[in-house]
This record gives structure tokens, sequence and C-alpha cells, in this order.
């Protein structure tokens, strides 16, 4: 029987002190448990994911001295196999560093295996620091089980489309009692479902059983949601660790199976997790929470429009950081509507945060005035409708300048995607929290919180009024964009396209196959693709999102700003 210590931990890139802490702590209490063998997540040494800190030298030393502290501490345990995350060097040719796994026991380095499978794609791009490692198998004999190892992408190439190497192969070949693979895994909607079913039909078609450890926490503008788990050929999921927090479990392994320490078996993970909306609420919050702390931000300032975004963005960050690290600024202009001041003296009231009013009519008439005397004309239009909302982002740098507090934007998905939004204004700020939910899901999440609130945080009449920037008179969104229902499915078929959910896609895909029926909906289509491509340039210089989709803007959608776009019948 193998007992096995599962540590699904939240480390910090490059903060080696702590990540070597926690490490141990664990370490400490897996042995005290009467462990055999404790589990850590892939580069739980350095977290996931250091980007070019792997170039630095400095840094590099670092994590050696970390390592070497490690071993130094593994010797009061000399009993227990401990697995971490870290990298190594490359004294061959290709790439400086491996992506590598190492069991460590009484000082010393008991196996060593290094990631043979390296994700360039989307949000990843490991091939740019890590060679591959050399195809085969690693095991190693653990109280009388043989476990074998693998790190993540090792593991959903069990079909064979992705790369040549099928790691599973190797390990079937090797015919250990028990693999462990170490994981880094962002999490987005449909990322959970998507890994029992890989990793399920992988050890179902080798028979063997997995334990599959990943990290948790926020880092930028990705989210792992921990959610280890524990499978059986003959009996499937088995096991799952918490969601969105840290975690450590006891496991016993015997006869190919897992079971509690006292022998007796988990409770079965529901099938279905948890719905999409509270999903993007928990991923949110944590990301915000993460992201904060480790950049150093006790508070966050929001500017206050008495609109759902900006309530939405307020509500999370009161979930995330407690109301009394949260400020709301309203800044009404002379096209303000009594609603939007009322409206945002409500929420602030509901959340229990401070408010504080900055008008900025007096401001903005005196730009004018320069305009005119500088240019000799009127400002008007599109022109004053973007100072307004450049002036309101000056005031909330000023703040968060003034008093250490982190700028939330509160652009949605939507909205970014047209660019209906303002450089320089509204985008102002260091993270955007809605900026990967469409208008739609905003709406959604936002009635979300108030039914698991039992009252109504954000008020019904946030929640009932026409959408609206308040920057020329009477204006409404659908002055310039489709109703949010038919964009946000159009903005959804064009930017994930089959990544999205089948019954998402489905709908998606529904919706612009009826607008092309008609020349009406062709020319909707054609606009709309057009607005997308002609604000890359505006995306590129928006602050970090946090990632709740499997394609979110950033890093996991790179497209040129100079550019001919398809927009018509041939996108």
């Amino acid at each position: 029987m193998l007992t096995i210590a599962l540590a699904q931990m939240n480390p910090t890139v490059g903060d080696f002190d702590a990540n070597v802490a926690a490490i141990t702590a664990r370490m400490a209490r897996a042995s005290e448990d009467g462990a055999d063998l404790l589990v850590c997540p892939e580069l739980s040494l350095c977290a996931y994911y250091p980007g070019d800190l792997f170039e630095d030298a400095a840094f590099l030393r670092a994590m050696q001295q970390a390592l070497n502290k490690l071993l130094q501490a593994s010797v009061r345990w000399p009993a227990l196999v401990t697995v971490i995350g870290t990298a190594r060097p490359n004294p061959g040719v290709g790439k400086p560093l491996y992506n590598a796994l190492l069991a460590i026991r009484d000082g010393q380095i008991v196996a060593e295996y290094y990631k043979q499978l390296l994700p360039t794609y989307g949000i990843f791009d490991e091939g740019r620091h890590f060679e591959p490692g050399p195809p085969g198998a690693c095991t190693l004999a653990i109280a009388g089980c043989k476990v074998g190892f693998m790190i993540c992408e090792d593991g959903w190439n069990d079909d064979g489309r992705a790369y040549a190497v099928n790691p599973f192969e190797a390990l079937h070949a090797a015919r250990p009692d028990l693999i462990v693979s170490i994981n880094a895994s962002p999490s987005d909607i449909g990322k959970r479902a998507q890994r029992h079913a890989v990793f399920g039909a992988a050890c179902a078609r080798v028979n063997l059983p997995l334990l599959f450890v990943n990290q948790v926490g926020g880092q930028d503008q990705l989210v792992f949601d921990g959610a280890s788990f524990a499978l059986s050929p003959s009996l499937g999921m088995q096991f799952e660790a918490a969601r969105f927090v840290e975690d450590f479990q006891l496991l016993r392994f015997a006869d190919g199976h897992f079971a509690r320490p006292d022998g007796q078996p988990f409770p079965v993970p529901d099938p279905d997790g948890i719905p999409a909306v509270e999903f993007a609420r928990r991923q949110i919050v944590l990301g915000l929470r993460d992201y904060a702390r480790r950049c150093g931000f006790t508070k966050v300032v929001v500017g206050c429009s008495g609109g759902i975004d900006s309530a939405l963005t307020l509500a999370l960050a009161v979930e995330a950081l407690g109301a009394d690290n949260v400020a709301a600024i309203t800044m009404p202009s002379v096209f303000s509507s009594a609603g939007s001041v009322t409206d945002s003296v409500a929420l602030c009231a509901n959340l229990g945060i401070a408010l504080t009013t900055h008008a900025i009519r007096d401001i903005v008439a005196q730009y004018e005035a320069g305009y005119a005397g500088a240019f000799d004309g009127k400002l008007q239009g599109l022109p004053l409708e973007n100072l307004q909302a450049r002036v309101r982002g000056t005031i909330l740098m000023e703040y968060s300048n003034a008093f250490g507090a982190l700028l939330l934007t509160t652009g949605n998905k939507s909205e970014i995607s047209v660019g209906y939004c303002t450089l320089y204004g509204d985008t102002n700020g260091g993270l955007g929290l809605i900026g990967d939910l469409y208008k739609t899901e905003v709406f959604a999440l936002s009635r979300h919180l108030n039914a698991c609130a039992g009252r109504a945080l954000i008020p019904a009449a946030v929640l009932d009024k026409p959408p609206s920037a308040e920057l020329a008179p009477g204006q409404r969104d659908t002055d310039s964009l489709p109703p949010y229902p038919v964009l946000d499915d159009i903005l959804k078929w064009h930017i994930e396209g089959r990544r999205l959910p089948a019954q998402e896609s489905a709908q998606a895909l529904t919706l612009v196959d009826q607008l092309r029926e008609t020349d009406e909906g062709r020319a909707l289509v054609t606009r709309i693709l057009g607005m997308v491509a002609r604000n890359e340039y505006k995306r590129r210089q928006a602050a970090p999102i946090i990632r709740v989709r499997s394609r979110a803007f950033g890093s996991g959608r790179q497209l040129p700003i100079a550019a001919h776009y398809p927009t018509g019948d041939d996108a």
C-alpha cells in the first residue's frame, strides 16, 4: 500500500524563499501523516510561468539555490519521497533548459524526468525556453509500488494527433502500478471536463491508474483552478481536490484503486462541476486576489458610472478584497443622467464601499474653450465623447497614483472586441476583471451574484436600464451596435469558433447562418468583423484581462495590427 500526500499549491513566480517554505511545510505535514510520497505541481519551485526570466542568470542561480535548500531540508524526513517541478539545465544542444520533474529523498535526487511534449500554442510558449525531454519512461519504486511520471502536456496526446510522441505509450510499456502527473493547467470554461475526458480515456486504454496534481491561483491573466484528481481504469474518477483554493489531501493507493487513509472511498466527484456563471465568479475573484497580492496592492479603485459593467466590477472586487479596500468614483458630466449618480449611490451603499463624486463638467468646458482657441472650431461629436472618457481616465489614474490603489478597467468582451471603448480613457488601468465576459454574460453574472447574496447587491435599476456610455444626449449602445445577444453570438462565432462548448457553438453558428441569408444580415456580419479587425491596436494597449474562456484577448489571441482581414463571405 502506498500513502500519497497531494499538495495543490499556489506558488509565486520567482519567490523562491516562499515557495521553498511552502513545499517544506508540506513535507513536514506529509511525513507526520505517514505519507510515503508527496506530490507538488509542475514548476512548483519557481511557479508557472516565468517566461523570459528563464533567460536571466540571476533567476537561474536563485532557482538552483532554492533546490539546494529543499534537498537539505529533505534530510529531516529521510523516508519521504517528494516530487517537485523545476527547470533543469540542458548540457547538450538545443534550448538551454528542460521542464523537469524531480523526486527527492534524504538529500538526494532519486529520479529525474524531463517533459517530452512542450505546448507552444494559445497561451503557451514553452518551446521558447525548453528542450523536449528524451522519449521513454521514468519510474521509481516507492513503498513497494512502481510509480511512473509525466508532466502536464505529456498526457494530452494519447490520440496521437498533436505530436509524434506519446508518453502514455512509453509508460504502458514500462508497466508501472501508478502514473503521477504534475501539472500547471490553466482553467477556462469547460477545461475541467476536458481534462477528465482526455486523461480518463487514456488511462482506460493503457489500463493504468493516474494521479493528476495541479497548481492553483492567479498569475497575471491566467488562473489555475486546482481541481487535482485521481482516477482508476475500472472505477473512473475516484477523487477530486477542491477548486480555486489550496488543498492538501492524503490518499491510500492499493490494488489499482484510491481511497481515504481509513480505507473508505472518497465522495464521487460531480461530473457536471459548477455552472459556468459560478465558474466565472470564482475565476475572476481568485485572479484579482492573487494579482493584487503578488503585485503589492491592497486597495483598488473603479470608475462608477451607474452602469452594469462598473457595478459588476465593483461587486467582484468587494468579494475578492473586502469593502474597505475598494474605492468608487463617480464622475458625472453634462450628459450624465440623474440615474447614473443615484444608481451609483445605491450600488455603493449595497456593497458597503465609499463613493466619491468628482464632476467633470467644468474640466470638459475648459478643454472645449482651449480647443476653440487653438484650432478655431467647436469640439463636438466623437472627439468630445472621447474627451469625457479621457478626463475620467485621468482622474482615476490621479487617484491611483495618489493613494496607491490598483485601477480596474470595466470593459467587457463585447465592447473590447469592436472597439467600443476609448484609449487612455475607460481603458486606463492595471487589470480588467470582466474583459473575457460578453455583455450578456455580464448581466447573467450580475443576477447570479444577487441570487447568491439573497439580496440586490446590484440594484434592479442598474440591471434594467438600457446600456449607454452617456457621452452624448440620449445615447444608447444600440445606436452603434446591434442588440447584445446578436452581437455576442457573432463575436463568439468569429473569435472562439470551434473552441466554444458545443451548445454555444451551435447557437452562434445558427445565428450567423440565419443572418447571412439576407443582404442586411450579411452586411451586419461584415461590419462587426471589420470593427473587430480595426480595433486590434486598442486591445494591444489594454490592461491584462483575467482569462475565463478558452480564447481570451492577450497572449491567447495573437494577431497583427497592420493587416488586411477577411470580413465578408470569405471570413
